[in-house]
């Protein structure tokens, strides 16, 4: 029937949306502002518009907000410092930047890192040591239990 008229099929299939009032719409909106209890901003009200069949930019729902003096209610996060009371303790400098070491392993370097291994965390611990500047130990953990770890510190002090 289509070719015969020659027009697109999707003419034939077009269902055309109906128009929403301006006014209609800006209740909606007060609407869905209001039962979230001032939480929603623009952006959840477009989905909640949606999914009530309602599709209008969200240029447009904040421009009806805006003019409506709709806004949102936020809680302003604030930086609090936390001290968890760990690593604390004052640690003596023995080396006093006295890198050039005469006696292998009496200088020490270590550094605990997680890398991304397949589709989970392991944990790499590398142990240096400054009078050779070669690693005296690495281990590669997938958890980090606290005996496995000290594992490569006890392997690195003895020669």
């Amino acid at each position: 029937m289509c070719r015969w008229l020659s027009i697109p099929r999707s003419s034939y299939y077009y269902k055309a949306v109906e128009p929403v009032s301006e006014a209609e719409l800006e209740e909606n909106i007060k609407a869905i502002f209001l039962e979230s209890e001032s939480r929603y901003g623009f952006r959840k009200i477009k989905i909640c518009l949606n999914n009530e069949g309602i599709t209008r930019s969200r240029r447009r729902i904040r421009r009806i907000m805006k003019r409506l003096n709709l806004v949102s209610v936020y809680q302003k996060a604030t930086f609090k410092p936390h001290s968890r009371g760990k690593n604390e303790a004052p640690i003596p400098n023995h080396l006093d930047r006295q890198f050039k070491q005469e006696r292998p392993l009496h200088a020490l370097v270590t550094d605990l890192t997680y890398v991304r291994v397949g589709n989970r965390w392991a944990y790499v611990c590398l142990i240096i040591d400054y009078t050779t500047v070669k690693s005296s130990a690495c281990l590669l953990v997938g958890t980090r239990p606290l005996n496995s770890l000290s594992k490569p510190y006890k392997a690195s002090l003895t020669p």
